[in-house]
Formats: C-alpha cells, sequence, structure tokens
C-alpha cells in the first residue's frame, strides 16, 4: 500500500515539503494537486527488445524550485554548482524510493515490483527558475512484450503533484521496439465519475485525508501502452 501524503518519513518532509503543499501561504491552501509538474518519459529498451525500464524527466514549478533550493548559493552566471545540484538529486532519489518513484509498471494487470533508481541529475535554468530532475527506473523483471500488454503511469496516488506530460515528445523510446510492437500514450479516461472526483478533491484543503487509503492520482494520469501484433 502506498503510504498516505501526510504520514511521510522526516527525510521526505526534506524533499516534498512543497510538494505536498505543506509550505503554501493562505493563497495556495485549498485544492489538489498542489504542485504541477511537466515530463517526458523515455521507455527503456534492452539489447533483447524487452522493457527494463524507464527514464523520466519531471520540470517542476517556481515555487517547489526556490524552496528546494534554500540554502544554496548561486554563482556569477546565476546558476547553481554541479556538487549543490548532485546533493539536491541524491536526496530527491533517496527519499523517492519509499514511494516507489511514483512510477507503476503493471504486466497482464499485475504490478511489478521496481529496482533502485540511477544516472540522476538535475538541471537547474536561470531563465525560468524551475528545475528538472532526471531519472531512470529499472524493473526488477525486464518484461517481453510479445507475452503479455505492458503498462507504465507515472503519477501520485494522493494527487499532492499533478504529473502532465509535455506537448513535445512526450514519449521517448531507447531503441526501437521489437517488429510488432508499438507503444502509445493514451487519453486520460473521462467520465461523470472521474470528473465529480476532480471537483472534489478541487474543494479539500491540505490537511484533508480520506478516511480509507484511495489511488487519487491513477484516475488521473496518462498511460502508457506497450503492445505487440499477435
Amino acid at each position: 500500500m502506498v503510504k498516505s501524503g501526510l504520514n511521510m518519513s522526516k527525510h521526505y518532509f526534506k524533499f516534498a515539503a512543497v510538494w505536498l503543499g505543506l509550505t503554501f501561504g493562505a493563497t495556495g491552501a485549498f485544492a489538489h494537486p498542489h504542485i504541477w509538474t511537466e515530463m517526458r518519459s523515455q521507455l527503456i529498451i534492452s539489447e533483447d527488445g524487452k522493457i527494463s525500464g524507464v527514464r523520466v524527466q519531471w520540470t517542476t514549478d517556481k515555487t517547489y524550485a526556490l524552496d528546494a533550493l534554500d540554502g544554496f548559493t548561486k554563482g556569477a552566471d546565476g546558476n547553481y554548482s554541479a556538487e549543490d545540484l548532485k546533493k539536491l538529486t541524491d536526496e530527491n532519489l533517496s527519499a523517492l524510493a519509499d514511494y516507489g518513484y511514483f512510477v507503476y509498471f503493471r504486466f497482464n494487470g499485475e504490478k511489478q515490483k521496481l529496482g533502485t533508481a540511477g544516472e540522476g541529475q538535475q538541471i537547474y535554468n536561470p531563465k525560468d527558475g524551475r528545475l528538472t530532475l532526471i531519472f531512470a527506473v529499472p524493473l526488477e523483471q525486464p518484461l517481453d512484450p510479445h507475452k503479455g500488454a505492458v503498462t507504465l503511469k507515472v503519477y501520485d496516488p494522493d494527487f499532492f503533484i499533478a504529473f502532465d506530460y509535455l506537448a513535445d515528445k512526450p514519449l521517448l523510446i531507447s531503441k526501437p521496439l521489437p517488429q510488432g510492437c508499438n507503444a502509445s500514450l493514451l487519453p486520460v479516461p473521462k467520465d461523470t465519475k472521474i470528473e465529480e472526483t476532480r471537483l472534489m478533491l478541487a474543494s479539500k484543503d491540505k490537511a484533508w485525508k480520506p478516511e480509507q487509503a484511495e489511488d487519487f492520482g491513477g484516475l488521473f494520469a496518462q498511460p502508457v501502452e506497450i503492445k505487440c501484433a499477435p
């Protein structure tokens, strides 16, 4: 079961205080989500044509960047040192590990186990004041798309953070998929119940949590689907 965003470890607080709406003033006290993240996903394909993981790119909003970089000093070029950005990246990945990196792979509907993320890097853009976090998440067992349907979703179950795919090249593939296979980024399903849930969440303040654990973020996450012809 995914832990509630309001019952996090102290280590996670350091990473995600702003992401989870815990440092917002009165103007940001209401409505889920609290943080908006633009993302891109790259499927990692092994030499034998299996899905072995995903490389994600997350660009967070300015408010998160301001808090995340608090205590670090900008250089003369308006940027931060490679050492400071590496420290922040290491802290991010260590904290995210407890939450599965917000990455969900399924094979024929069954949730798949993940390995430890790596290849982490963080980029600060002085022009817009935003941070971009990039890292790769491996699957414990690579998946053969010829043997079943593979799906990927990236989301925060508590929906404190909204992950939205970029319009430009939202889905990449590290190398060609096996012949007869293709990957597609599908639209978010829309129905009355989902819209009612969205409106309900928008009315809740940051201290609210459901009586039972709910996978709200999954309702609004765009799925990536990998299928092969019979």
